[in-house]
């Protein structure tokens, strides 16, 4: 079976609904047709849902379903999600969880996502949650399915329930194999609902037949060929593009624009309403054209801070701490080291850089509009929408297609709402696409941020105490995990703000967080195995009591084949561990250093992931070298250049992204826990990349780099500070 063999019907193109916006549920089942369709309400899926940031349009769950399952009179099964596909693989691996429980072929499993007519109400894609928040739902909307099936079969069979065995969509006695009927002879004729009140058995790992087994991704061959549709790619009839009106910086506010000369050009349609100018044309080239006659002046405010006064502001302005977790008197932690070590570490802004720049088709017809859009969060889009446009909620219907790439960049809409507003103001289908200096420019950074450390160790090389403080990224990941008797964690502002601790839009970025708690946690403690003299690997050994971490720490170090031998041993080998959405990681990478050019070459990543049970252990495999590539660029380049609220770089040929060239050998391994419900797999492999490249640089060198990206300048820097004035770690 190829891969295109595996439908995703999320009607990209199409504008024909099952369910009209606002239908009752019995109007709903109505036009799905006939069938057995489960719907499942699971007050510990929205419990599981716990920690999910506040945005835009974001409503409570409602008192409806989680999720449903249907099954057609053709036998086939289709599962529905407000989830969406972005290249983080659930477009495969959720069939896989329904096909399991239900007993069928993958191939007979399609899926619908991300459309808010089709699919029940959900909070957004992000912090890899699909699988293991939204997973158990669907799971036991197919397990009662397969139940109300059994009944079925044991009406027409004439045989008890408990007596017969469902396989390959097929319900049979197996003492007498030829009596036997199909899901879809089950379900013909009748239209059957369920409601899921009590949650069923699932199935135990050990009788897996299609979840735990690598399954090739199914929409890779469409992506490949280029047959994949993203919301730039659709067109409708009569559809204009537009060109928007930006401003030079954030902050800007426009004092007037003259939009004389871009009416002139022919077939040119100027939009303005308050602040908001658009320029559209059946041509998008002729748009853009249009759009640079515009005359505008801006009032620009003052720039009161840059990429390299940012720091010093975030400690001046720092809203006040919140604890994250403590233990023990840090007085009398600090009275039992024997030697102690502070230290501060900084990251700068981060783009997302998806290849796919915000785009948005927006089309308003007998008084219902429908979007389709580059977005994470189609469910707060569509009240975003319905609010910006003056339309009822139900009168607004949103499509997901294929989305290239998101990161926590598209949780946010903008380009959606200025494209239905234009819809609205010209009474014709309207597609917006943000060019790349639009996407840099509108972008919620992965925000800067200090962290400080204060730590001690005894004469024995032990940690007794810690005491840290993030300020401006957020506390996800900075709780510590290693055992120290005295220790303390705080928190002061995060990656929504609070307002004027950035000088711009910020937002979640891949692990948000965790990729700066983690460079600061284990580059510090990596300085301290090296002031005692220890091998790394075995300096946090002797530091760790949780098991699942020493598991996936001496799985990496088993794998890389590690020998012990305390920092800086001149080999380039560093070592980090972390933990990031209930999965445990530890990565050992092997770097070389040109101490002439300042460059690095990351020659060899070994990576150890345990995430639970995993359902697509090809696409884990694929998530965590995705994640690990693309960490090499917020570890070594990647870093947003601003003047107050200006950006300064716009496009690649200023900021750099990871290159094939750099591309070590990546070596992962899954660590298996199949007596754990999955975790999270999508992000935890990012977390480690700028901490154990770090360390790595000092294993080789001897130089500590303390800023993230760890570019040329700040490599030679560090290494002319460290050949000067040398200290222990």
């Amino acid at each position: 079976m190829s891969p295109t063999s595996y439908p995703m019907l999320n009607l990209q193109q199409g504008t024909d609904s099952v369910a009209s916006p606002g239908s009752s549920r019995r109007d709903f089942l109505k036009r799905l047709g006939g069938g057995l369709v489960v719907f499942v309400v699971l007050g510990d899926w929205a419990a599981a849902q716990e920690g999910a940031r506040p945005l835009p349009g974001r409503r409570e769950l409602p008192n409806d379903f989680n999720a449903f399952v249907r099954i057609g009179e053709d036998g086939r099964v289709t599962c529905f999600t407000g989830k969406i596909e972005m290249g983080q693989g659930p477009i495969t691996s959720l069939p896989q969880m329904v096909a399991e429980e239900l007993e069928v072929p993958l191939e007979s499993v399609d899926i619908v996502m991300g459309d808010t007519d089709l699919c029940p109400f959900d909070m957004g894609t992000w912090g890899s949650m699909t699988t293991r928040g939204f997973g158990p739902a669907l799971r036991a909307a197919a397990a009662e399915a397969k139940a109300v099936l059994l009944e079925l079969a044991s009406e027409t069979l004439k045989v008890p329930a408990d007596q017969l065995t469902a396989e390959a969509g097929m319900i049979f006695d197996p003492k007498a194999p030829a009596r036997r009927i199909s899901y879809g002879e089950l379900t013909k004729g009748q239209r059957i609902e369920r409601h899921l009140t009590v949650k069923p058995t699932l199935k135990d790992f050990a009788q897996f037949k299609v979840s735990g087994k690598p399954v090739l991704r199914r929409d890779a061959r469409d992506k490949v060929t280029g047959k994949a549709h993203y919301a730039a790619d659709l067109r409708q009839p009569g559809m204009l593009y537009a060109k928007v009106l930006r401003p030079p910086a954030h902050g800007a506010t426009l004092k007037r624009a003259d939009t004389a000369a871009a009416r002139t050009v022919a077939g040119v349609q100027v939009i303005e309403d308050g602040e908001f100018i658009a320029v559209l044309h059946e041509l998008p080239d002729v748009a853009e054209q249009a759009l640079a006659k515009v005359k505008a002046e801006f009032d620009v405010p003052p720039s009161m801070v840059n990429d390299r006064t940012i720091f010093d502001h975030l400690v001046h302005v720092a809203p006040p701490v919140k604890v994250v977790s403590q233990d023990g008197d840090l007085t009398q932690g600090k009275a039992q080291a024997a030697r102690r070590f502070a230290g501060s570490y900084l990251n700068s802004y981060v783009a997302h850089s998806a290849m796919e720049t915000h785009a948005a088709l927006a089309k308003i017809e007998g008084g219902k509009a429908t979007v389709w859009a580059s977005t994470q969060n189609p469910f707060g889009l569509r009240d975003e929408v319905a609010h910006a446009i003056g339309f009822a909620i139900e009168d607004v219907r949103v499509i997901t297609p294929f989305v290239g790439g998101g990161f926590g960049g598209k949780t946010f809409n903008l380009q959606a709402v200025e494209a239905a507003r234009l819809a609205k103001a010209t009474g014709r289908p309207v597609q917006v696409m943000w060019s790349r200096e639009e996407e840099f420019f509108n972008d919620t950074f992965r925000p800067a941020a200090v962290v400080k450390i204060d730590a001690g160790i005894d004469s024995a090389g032990k940690m007794v105490f810690w005491d840290y403080e993030v300020i401006g990224a957020g506390d996800r990941g900075a709780a510590q995990f290693y055992t120290i008797p005295f220790h303390r964690t705080t928190a002061s502002g995060n990656f929504n703000g609070p307002p004027g601790l950035h000088p711009f839009g910020v937002g979640a970025w891949r692990a948000p967080g965790n990729n700066t708690n983690t460079f600061a946690r284990e580059s510090h403690i990596d300085l301290l195995a090296a002031a005692a003299g220890m091998d790394p690997v075995e300096f946090r050994l002797r530091q760790l009591a949780d098991p699942r971490m020493i598991r996936v720490l001496k799985a990496a170090a088993e794998h890389f084949g590690w020998t012990a031998a305390a920092a800086p041993s001149r080999r380039g080998y560093g070592v980090a561990c972390g933990t990031d959405a209930g999965s445990y990681v530890a990565a050992i990478a092997e770097v070389a250093v040109d101490a002439n050019k300042g460059n690095v070459q990351v020659k060899r990543v070994v990576c150890a992931q345990e995430m639970g049970m995993v359902i697509n252990p090809e696409g884990a495999t694929i998530q965590m070298e995705g994640c690990i590539t693309m960490g090499l660029g917020y570890a070594l380049t990647e870093e947003v250049h601003f003047n107050g609220g200006a950006i300064l770089d716009t496009n690649f040929d200023t900021y750099q992204l990871p290159r094939f060239s750099w591309v070590p050998k990546i070596e992962s391994v899954i660590v298996d826990a199949n007596d754990l419900p999955p975790q999270g797999g999508g992000e935890p492999a990012i977390i480690l990349m700028g901490a154990v490249v770090a360390n790595a640089i000092h294993d080789a060198t001897g130089a500590r780099l303390v800023q993230l990206p760890m570019t040329p300048e700040r490599i030679k820097a560090a290494l002319a500070q460290a050949r000067s004035a040398p200290t222990p770690g």
